[in-house]
């Protein structure tokens, strides 16, 4: 049995308490844990402070995401698998957890396509292809690497990076990433923890869906978690028997999510 963890960047962004790592800590002496994080609004501060404005583009489903051209994958790669994923596995370090931080490129952990063409909604409304940049469509995960980190007793720590066939760095969704690797590595649960209680629909909290409500509700979802609703769903078909989007501001975050004490649970029922 092993749970999926993955840390917002809206989190990080905030800072990341002792109570999370303490959490993940005290878990993890009971069963496998695998952490993917994110750290987007970091990464953006951190570009624009070196003279890299960075750019957003939306596409016909109402998705929002980073336009990566090469510099900004560099800055990306630079950020995400340097400076948060390594402040991740010191925090955790210092509390004796065993952890390893790793990027998606690293051992092909997660092996991606390079999309050639991206569909937009463009400042007039309407729908244009651009080129694709750096962003990356997974296409697999290295489970043996994970598992031979787990039954080594190591904590996986990882970055939303991934590797094209061509060994390109690709720009993944930090969400879509949990989703493939609690997927292909046949996962119990994947715990999105975010800085919201979970799924509200006419400011009351949803704290169960099947697979056909997720679906519906969809289109009512703004940016964010419309992103971390769809890699619940992915995430499901594939195997994974519950995705839970859950605070990851409250005590315990991570053991109060597994309780299902208020967040939002998602199963195939």
């Amino acid at each position: 049995m092993v749970t999926v963890v993955k840390i917002g960047g809206s989190l990080h962004s905030k800072g990341l308490t002792a109570n999370l790592f303490e959490d993940i800590k005290n878990l993890s002496q009971i069963e496998p844990l695998i952490v993917v994080h994110g750290g987007g609004n970091t990464v953006t501060n951190i570009a624009e402070k070196l003279g890299k404005k960075q750019e957003f583009i939306v596409s016909p489903s109402g998705v929002k995401s980073r336009y990566t051209d090469k510099e900004t994958a560099s800055i990306f790669m630079m950020v995400m698998c340097g400076k948060i994923n390594k402040e991740i596995v010191v925090s955790l370090q210092s509390l004796g957890v065993n952890a390893v931080g790793l990027g998606g490129i690293d051992g092909k952990i997660l092996s991606a396509i390079r999309k050639k063409k991206l569909l937009i909604i463009d400042e007039r409304n309407r729908k244009r292809a651009i080129e694709g940049g750096f962003t990356g469509k997974i296409q697999n995960v290295n489970t043996k690497l994970l598992n031979d980190l787990i039954k080594s007793d190591y904590l996986p720590v990882i970055s939303p990076v991934a590797i094209s066939d061509e060994s390109e760095v690709l720009n993944v969704n930090g969400d879509r990433a949990a989703s493939n690797i609690a997927a292909h590595i046949k996962a119990d649960r994947v715990i999105f923890l975010t800085d919201v209680d979970g799924i509200s629909l006419n400011d009351k909290l949803v704290s169960t869906l099947n697979l056909s409500q997720s679906k519906e509700i969809l289109p009512e979802l703004g940016f964010g978690m419309e992103q971390k609703l769809i890699s619940c769903i992915e995430s499901l078909e594939n195997g994974v028997n519950q995705g839970i989007i859950a605070s990851g501001l409250v005590d315990n975050p991570i053991s109060s999510a597994i309780d299902h004490s208020n967040c939002t649970v998602i199963t195939n029922e």
